[in-house]
């Protein structure tokens, strides 16, 4: 998908796994409209389907069904 949407490469990122093993991975660029606002995030490639990273979904209430063909769920929430 990164080749498809010909995202720009930025920099190698590094994470801690769960198990305790560390892995190294390519960052690239992608600007994306979220909540009608252009943003430029930082796309990290994995060999896995994509996700969506929770720090997109600050100040938002996430519902969702967890079965295959589940309903999902987003909305902005007023947090004043």
């Amino acid at each position: 998908m990164i080749a498809e949407l010909n995202l720009t490469w930025k920099r190698r990122g590094r994470a801690i796994l769960g198990h305790g093993s560390e892995c190294v991975f390519k960052v690239y660029e992608a600007v994306v409209v979220w909540d009608d606002t252009l943003l430029t995030i930082p796309v990290d490639e994995t060999d896995s389907d994509p996700l969506v990273g929770m720090s997109l979904m600050e100040g938002c209430e996430l519902k969702m069904q967890v079965f295959e063909g589940g309903r999902v769920e987003l909305r902005k929430v007023n947090t004043v």
